[in-house]
């Protein structure tokens, strides 16, 4: 499957990417794994999707605000490796939600991103191990924040 043009066909437009924001890469490889840094959400108007879940946002705009950051992660993943063509499969992806207390639905919210990286790389390839749970604060008070890594082909 070619996945640069299945994001065409999706009509999936990518946020830029971002300079990082501290001492870290946003990808790393190692033999052929890739390997995210935490990415976190922009919204259609640029800014940073902030809030807790549950509190100043609700259950789906978290939902959102995760499929926003797998986006970013289609982004950087395009941006380091010149095309999603590379890419073997999902491996996993870890999610935290910045959950007000008593708040315990942080799978239904990286469904998100994890509905994201179906939709592009297949019900197979696309799907694979995840964690999903709440913090108390994340950086710069954004919704959510997802690490993933990647199979690369060989």
């Amino acid at each position: 499957m070619d996945f640069d043009k299945r994001l065409n066909d999706l009509q999936l437009n990518l946020p830029p990417v971002s300079a990082p924001k501290g001492l870290y890469k946003p990808l790393v490889i190692t033999g052929n794994l890739a390997f995210l840094s935490g990415h976190l959400p922009t919204g259609p108007d640029g800014n940073l999707v902030i809030g807790r879940v549950g509190e100043e946002l609700t259950l789906e705009e978290g939902k959102e605000a995760a499929r926003a950051v797998g986006k970013a992660i289609l982004a950087t993943l395009r941006n380091e490796l010149g095309s999603l063509n590379g890419i073997s499969r999902v491996v996993k992806i870890f999610g935290m939600v910045n959950a007000a207390p008593g708040f315990d639905k942080h799978p239904y919210v990286i469904n998100g991103c994890s509905e994201l990286m179906a939709e592009v790389f297949g019900p197979d390839k696309g799907v694979g191990a995840r964690s999903a749970f709440g913090v108390a604060g994340l950086p710069m008070n954004c919704a959510v924040e997802i690490e993933a890594i990647f199979e690369l082909k060989d």
